[in-house]
């Protein structure tokens, strides 16, 4: 697996694994019905924001990131990420070696700590995943999630110092 830097002729793989991530309603805070452009606005981040793609050895889009500063001004120091992995390549270590590479890009452009603003406390295998990567849960608004099975649950705040 190689994780490059994404390119606009890589939106056609993104786009389906965002829509369905998305439109389940499981895990992230965006409109379940949303559309491809405003979709690629929110994903493909112009620099000093990067976007990534995991690639499998033929070229297959495995799973893609973003990553960029989570504040402005006096907490431009604290960075964020969203990550999608293709749901038939679950398991095979594309989370881990998308969150490992965000860490590296968070360290190298100076940022002192990382911070996910909304996990899903239901998305268990992301918080594992977080959690053995150093994050820790450092709060929960309660009930902050509208989840399709399980009704109202909360939305983690993850923070690692980097």
């Amino acid at each position: 697996m190689e994780i490059r830097d994404a390119r606009a002729g890589d939106w056609p793989a993104i786009w389906p694994i965002l829509q369905g991530i998305v439109a389940a309603g499981e895990t992230y805070t965006l409109p379940r019905d949303l559309d491809a452009e405003t979709g690629r606005r929110i994903w493909l981040l112009d620099p000093p924001d990067r976007t990534v793609v995991a690639v499998d050895d033929d070229g297959t889009v495995l799973g893609s990131a973003k990553m960029n500063r989570n504040h402005l001004g006096p907490a431009s120091h604290i960075a964020s990420a969203s990550f999608i992995v293709a749901p038939e390549h679950s398991g095979r270590g594309v989370g881990r070696a998308l969150g490992e590479h965000v860490l590296d890009w968070a360290r190298a452009a100076g940022y002192r700590a990382m911070q996910f603003n909304a996990v899903v406390e239901t998305n268990t295998r992301a918080i594992a995943l977080w959690r053995s990567l150093g994050f820790e849960v450092v709060g929960t608004l309660p009930e902050g999630y509208l989840h399709p099975v399980h009704g109202y649950v909360g939305l983690h705040i993850m923070h690692r110092r980097l």
